[in-house]
């Protein structure tokens, strides 16, 4: 199209030169966006893999190993169990055998494992005695049976963990129940089912609120969503063993601040360079180097020298990390740091301040993007290197991402959240059904104990 543009401009040799002029600039500034624009992908910048222009597929490499497990791979492999539900006997037929007498010896098993979804219906019928003058007395029925027919913990248990840990939107988690078990769920009972699930969880959220705030490492990150029709954001902290997911209006301190998490006394937190988290200057911080690691393939790819050496220091320095258990020795430490300041130093002479920056006095000096990067880098040297000093900082933000990904998933699916009250719904229980399987409870389970109104063992003092 711009070949097209330009021909055109070439062949009206009346054109004035002024407007030629300025349609080759424009033509230029269009290349130049546009460059820039398709040179942006998940290996050099934050955008998504699947939003990758042009992205190419590349086949798996063949691993040169013979499919099924390995040597030394734990299988898993059905058992027989002691007490069948079904036991279905085969005889031989004697008409068939040759002469002789045949007497039981025994018989060999094999089982077949499957499942069968069927509706329980349990009903409760509480006796009424009367007397001889017509007095009637009926007994009390459990607690919370008050209409004539209602939905028991198993349907609102399965029902919760369909819409919100396996992301099926409710129109469909009605269908699998009409289906399956006959049971006609509508979209606003599902909906309701999370609300039940969302009440009991407000001491849950206070307590995982406090376990957060006295964690030493706390990964933070956000991402946008769609409530209501409007944009909103999703605010995370999490750690290996709490998560937090907290939907608010706003994106900066104002949300981090009425979550409640951050403003704690010690702890590092972890994120990926977004100045609100830096408000919280009381506590140390360790940022992600994955961001680092895109940041300098870009540059590299823009033709600067010092960003491979950086990339590779880093990458090396992990690894080095990690083979030392988690922390390097002070002498190694120091031999790091010499090498990144080093590398620094030769991205200054590489990108220079202009002279007339240089030499302003007031307001902040203008600096190219180039510029920009080793002079933060310089700036925030023991947030980026804090890693090889602390074993339980982490080289990257991964643990947030992670936790934080599957609510990417759900907008996939979902595209949005039809409400505030749906959002805060997901947050809230999403939130809980993490911190379960953190605890080695699965999800599942950890649903069929909130719906019987307890919490599970591992957080005794949740509703104190």
């Amino acid at each position: 199209m711009i070949e097209d543009a330009r021909k055109q401009i070439t062949d009206k040799p009346d054109l004035p030169p002024d407007i030629k002029a300025l349609l080759e600039l424009l033509i230029g500034v269009i290349q130049i966006l546009a460059w820039k624009r398709l040179a942006k992908n998940s290996h050099n910048s934050n955008v998504p893999p699947p939003m990758d222009p042009n992205r190419e597929k590349k086949p798996k490499e063949k691993p040169g190993k013979k499919p099924g497990g390995q040597p030394g791979h734990t299988g898993i492999t059905l058992q027989q169990c002691e007490n069948p539900d079904v036991i279905i006997e085969i005889k031989v037929d004697r008409s068939g055998l040759p002469p002789g007498i045949w007497k039981p010896a025994g018989y060999e098993k094999r089982r077949i494992f499957d499942l069968k979804i069927v509706k329980q219906v349990t009903e409760y019928r509480a006796e009424i005695p009367a007397n001889e003058k017509g007095g009637r007395v009926t007994a009390e029925f459990p607690e919370g049976l008050v209409r004539k027919a209602r939905y028991g913990s198993g349907v609102k248990a399965h029902g919760v963990y369909m819409s919100i840990q396996q992301l099926i939107p409710c129109g469909r988690v009605g269908g699998h129940f009409s289906s399956q078990t006959g049971l006609p769920l509508s979209v606003g009972t599902v909906h309701n089912f999370k609300e039940e699930a969302y009440k009991p969880l407000e001491p849950y959220e206070a307590w995982v609120k406090a376990q957060i705030r006295g964690s030493k490492i706390i990964h933070c990150d956000e991402t946008g969503i769609v409530a209501d029709g409007k944009r909103v954001w999703l605010h995370v902290a999490c750690n290996g063993h709490y998560t937090l997911y907290y939907p608010h209006g706003k994106r900066g301190k104002e949300a981090t601040d009425e979550a409640g998490v951050l403003d704690g006394a010690g702890g590092v937190l972890i994120h990926d360079h977004r100045k609100p988290y830096f408000t919280y200057g009381h506590k140390e911080h360790g940022l992600c180097n994955a961001h680092y690691l895109r940041e300098l393939a870009a540059a590299t790819e823009e033709g600067q020298r010092w960003p491979e050496r950086m990339a590779g220091l880093l990458t090396e320095t992990n690894r080095q990390t990690d083979e030392a258990g988690g922390q390097l020795e002070e002498e190694d430490r120091r031999r790091v740091r010499k090498k990144y300041r080093g590398i620094l130093t030769d991205a200054e002479k590489e990108n220079p301040i202009p002279p007339e920056a240089a030499g302003k006095k007031r307001g902040r000096a203008a600096r190219a993007k180039t510029r920009n990067l080793p002079d933060r880098m310089r700036g925030y040297e023991g947030d980026i290197l804090r890693f090889m000093a602390d074993a339980d900082v982490p080289f990257t933000n991964n643990r947030a991402e992670r936790d934080i990904r599957m609510v990417k998933v759900q907008q996939k699916i979902s595209g949005s959240f039809r409400s505030w009250d749906g959002a805060q719904f997901f947050c809230r229980i999403r939130g809980y059904l993490s911190t379960c399987e953190k605890h080695n409870v699965s999800s599942a389970d950890a649903l069929k104990i909130l719906f019987s109104g307890e919490f599970p063992d591992f957080m005794p003092d949740v509703a104190e």
